[in-house]
């Protein structure tokens, strides 16, 4: 299986958990990501999740002037997001146990 296919799948409850800390913006979290061990991850790939994000009403956008340039937009996480949050982590503890379980077997 390639590391895409599993990334994909992770990538989502990843990204909430940034925006979880507090209001950020999309350079910021790709950063926080590439520090946490996503090296590989693209800019593209990580603005196509916050979009997918806040259609889901997991995340709220706000657009607001950078002290540095241009218009930024501010990502939020909403009770919805925290919820999702909350189960993607509850999801992800169990199914990585069952995983390592098998694995230690090789």
């Amino acid at each position: 299986m390639e590391e895409s296919q599993l990334l994909r799948g992770i990538l989502e409850g990843c990204v909430l958990a940034v925006i979880a800390d507090g209001e950020t913006y999309g350079y910021e979290i790709l950063a926080k990501l590439e520090t946490c061990g996503f090296e590989s991850l693209l800019e593209g790939t990580l603005y196509l999740v916050l979009t997918r994000l806040e259609r889901k009403g997991l995340v709220f956008c706000r657009k607001a002037k950078s002290p540095y340039g241009p218009i930024r937009k501010y990502y939020s996480i909403t009770e919805a997001g925290e919820k999702a949050l909350f189960n993607f982590k509850t999801n992800y503890k169990k199914i990585t146990a069952a995983a390592d379980t098998v694995l230690k077997g090789e």
